[in-house]
C-alpha cells in the first residue's frame, strides 16, 4: 500500500471540507451577525482577492525553502488562529481584517497542495483526477454533514466550532506526510507583463470575468436566497454537495470534449447554458428547484474551468503557462470575487435576488457573444495567414 499517497488522499478530502464550511455557510453566519446584502458581499470578496496575490509570495517562499509540507502546516496554523479572531470579534472592520488574514494564508495553500498531488500521482503512476476527486468527495460530504450538526448545536452561529473540529485531522495527517519539493514557480513582473502583451489573451480574460460575475455571486448569496425561500441550513449544504458532486463527474467524464471542440467555442456555448441557469434560478421561487438545479454545475462551471484552463495554456508562450494559469486564476478569484461582491450586493438590495439572477443571465449572453466572436475572428486570422501570397 502506498502511504503517501493515502495521506495526500485524505488531505485533499480534509481541506476541501474546509471549504465546505465557509462558502456555503460563512455567509449566512454574516447575515445572523445583521450585516447587509452588500457587507456580506464585501466580507466573502475581499479576502479571496488580497489572497490572490498573496499566492506567488508564497510559492516562492516554498520555492526558496524547498518544502512543501512545512509551509502548507504554518499557512493552516496561521489560518486557523486567524479565524478566531473571525468568530469572536465583533463589528464590520473587525471582521473585515480576520476573514482577509484567513484567506491570505489558507487559499495559498491550495496551489502548494496541488503540487504535492500532482508529484504524488505521478510516482504513483496514476492520473491528477483520481487524487483531486478526493477533494470534491470531502466537500460534498462535509456540506451535507455540516448542515445536520448547526441544527443539532443550535444554528449557525456555532459554524466556529464544527469548523475548528475539522482541522484537527489535517494537522494530524500532515505529520505523516513525506516533503516533498515544490514545483510552483512564482509569477514575476517581467513573466507577467508580457502575458498581459498578449491582445487576444486579454479579450479572453475579459470575457471570463464577465462570464463568471453573476457565478461569484451565485456562490456568495446562494445561501441567502434559499434561507429566504424558507430552506434549511441542512438543505443548503445539500444543495452545495450536489453541485460538487456534479462537478467530480463532470471532471471525469467531459475532458473529452476539449478533443473534439475548440476552448473558445466550448466556452460560448457554456456561456449560453449559463444564460438558461440563471434564468431559471431567478424564475426557481422555491428551494427544492433550486437545489434540483445545482446539478446544472456539472454543465455550466465544470466544462468552463476545463475549456478556460485549456485555452490559458494554449494562448499563451509554453515557458508562460503556469504564469496564464495564475492569471487566469487571478481574474477568476480575484477580479470577478470582488466585482460580484460589490455588484451583487447592490442588485440585491435593490431588486432582490430574482433581479440578480436576471441580470447575470445578461453577463452570461455577453460573454457568449464574446467567446464565439473572439473564436470566429481567431478562425478568420489564421485562415488568412494560410492563404497569404
Amino acid at each position: 500500500m502506498n502511504k503517501q499517497l493515502w495521506i495526500v488522499k485524505g488531505l485533499c478530502a480534509l481541506y476541501y471540507s474546509s471549504n465546505a464550511v465557509l462558502l456555503p455557510y460563512l455567509p449566512l453566519y454574516f447575515s445572523a451577525k445583521g450585516f447587509s446584502a452588500s457587507q456580506i458581499g464585501m466580507l466573502m470578496v475581499i479576502g479571496p482577492f488580497v489572497a490572490v496575490f498573496a499566492q506567488p509570495v508564497w510559492g516562492y517562499i516554498s520555492d526558496r525553502l524547498q518544502t512543501v509540507k512545512w509551509v502548507v502546516g504554518a499557512l493552516w496554523g496561521c489560518g486557523v488562529v486567524s479565524s478566531i479572531g473571525l468568530f469572536y470579534m465583533d463589528g464590520f472592520p473587525a471582521k473585515l481584517t480576520f476573514v482577509t488574514l484567513l484567506y491570505f494564508f489558507l487559499m495559498p495553500t491550495q496551489p502548494l497542495l496541488d503540487a504535492l498531488t500532482i508529484r504524488t500521482a505521478e510516482e504513483a503512476g496514476i492520473s491528477y483526477g483520481s487524487i483531486r476527486m478526493w477533494g470534491s468527495l470531502g466537500f460534498a460530504a462535509a456540506a451535507v454533514i455540516v448542515g445536520g450538526l448547526l441544527v443539532t448545536i443550535g444554528g449557525v452561529e456555532n459554524l466556529k466550532w464544527i469548523y475548528w473540529g475539522i482541522w484537527v485531522s489535517p494537522f494530524l495527517l500532515i505529520c505523516f506526510l513525506k516533503d516533498v519539493k515544490t514545483t510552483v514557480p512564482p509569477v514575476t513582473f517581467r513573466t507577467l507583463t508580457s502575458v498581459m502583451r498578449n491582445g487576444p489573451f486579454l479579450w479572453f480574460l475579459l470575457f471570463v470575468l464577465i462570464m463568471t460575475l453573476p457565478h461569484r455571486m451565485n456562490d456568495f448569496f446562494l445561501g441567502l436566497y434559499m434561507s429566504d425561500l424558507g430552506a434549511s441550513e441542512q438543505m443548503v449544504g445539500l444543495a452545495w454537495a450536489i453541485a460538487a458532486l456534479a462537478e467530480g463527474f463532470a471532471f471525469g467524464v467531459f475532458y473529452r470534449l476539449l478533443n473534439k471542440v475548440h476552448d473558445l467555442a466550448l466556452l460560448g456555448i457554456v456561456s449560453i447554458l449559463y444564460v438558461a441557469r440563471w434564468v431559471l434560478y431567478g424564475l426557481a421561487g422555491d428551494p427544492t428547484l433550486l437545489l434540483i438545479l445545482q446539478a446544472s454545475h456539472a454543465v455550466t462551471f465544470a466544462m468552463f474551468w476545463m475549456a478556460a484552463v485549456s485555452h490559458s495554456v494554449r494562448a499563451v508562450p509554453v515557458e508562460m503557462r503556469s504564469t496564464g494559469q495564475a492569471v487566469l486564476s487571478a481574474v477568476f478569484i480575484g477580479l470577478s470575487g470582488l466585482g460580484a461582491g460589490v455588484l451583487g450586493g447592490e442588485l440585491q438590495e435593490r431588486g432582490g435576488y430574482e433581479a440578480a439572477y436576471y441580470i447575470g443571465a445578461v453577463l452570461a449572453g455577453i460573454g457568449a457573444a464574446g467567446f464565439l466572436s473572439l473564436h470566429a475572428w481567431n478562425r478568420w486570422r489564421g485562415h488568412s495567414r494560410r492563404n497569404k501570397p
